[in-house]
């Protein structure tokens, strides 16, 4: 698994020597752009529109906009030097809070945390440590110049770094548009859709659920590798087009569904019964 950091985790007094490997990958399948007329795929140059000519990595320069076509020119000495500031902190964690504190908006990416020389045995404690107050760690980390807020927290026997938002990055739910307030809700059709969910009530299994648009891509693209001729399926609409009511829409839901009845259907039943 490629390292993508080397730095250290801090808390308290206990300095661990660690490694930073993603987590995740992104399974997209890349499609590049071709040229109709000759199947060349398309090259992207960066030009300046005043001096009409392709502009050279060590004639840009970076700085912020501040205002319409108004911008501060940063030195790489100044972001240098504000970047090495950050770095002594490496990975500093501030605080331990219950995981279920932090709203699942917050969270960005995630990190496998691995020990690195003469980190072992400090790793590992501060894995039991976590495991057995039922704690996470909130830290700050310095990744590619960017100072960011983190979790630790362990995962099968692993430590996992997350980035997370600060307050300021997540924006406010109240700016939503069109959000019913005190919406009156129709009780039929809300013990409706309490049976639905019951009926549709699972235990987590990630391993089940699968990208069909990524499968179905690649296996077109297979097809057209072979030659042979691609037809599209015809999918049958989820919801009739006659279900213009929730209440019908809703038990419409319930029929797709082929499961014993649960419990609180079984009540609804029987109150409507009584």
């Amino acid at each position: 698994m490629h390292t993508i950091w080397k730095g250290s985790i801090s808390f308290g007094l206990v300095n661990i020597p660690v490694k930073l490997h993603a987590a995740t990958e992104d399974k997209d399948v890349k499609l590049r752009q071709l040229h109709k007329e000759c199947n060349t795929p398309i090259n992207y140059k960066k030009i300046c529109p005043v001096c009409d000519r392709e502009v050279k990595n060590e004639e840009i320069v970076k700085a912020y906009e501040y205002a319409k076509n108004k911008f501060v020119i940063l030195d790489e000495e100044d972001l240098e030097t504000i970047k090495k500031e950050n770095e002594e902190k490496a990975v500093e964690i501030l605080e331990f809070v219950k995981l279920e504190e932090i709203d699942p908006i917050y969270f960005q990416r995630s990190y496998f945390l691995s020990p690195d020389t003469g980190g072992m045995k400090a790793y590992a404690l501060l894995r039991q440590a976590l495991k057995e107050s039922g704690k996470i760690g909130v830290a700050k980390i310095t990744i590619r110049s960017k100072e960011q807020l983190a979790i630790v927290r362990v995962y099968e026997d692993t430590l996992l770094m997350e980035t997370i938002y600060y307050p300021d990055e997540v924006r406010s739910a109240k700016d939503v548009p069109n959000i019913p307030s005190e919406e009156k809700v129709v009780q039929k059709e809300l013990e409706t859709a309490l049976m639905l969910i019951d009926q549709l009530t699972v235990k987590f299994d990630p391993e089940k659920y699968h990208d069909d648009y990524r499968t179905a891509l690649l296996e077109l693209i297979e097809k057209k590798k072979a030659g042979e001729t691609v037809t599209a399926k015809e999918k049958e609409p989820a919801i009739p087009p006659d279900m213009t009511d929730l209440m019908s829409a809703l038990e419409a839901s319930l029929k797709k569904v082929k499961k014993k009845p649960s419990g609180r259907k079984r009540k609804t039943q029987e109150k409507k019964e009584a």
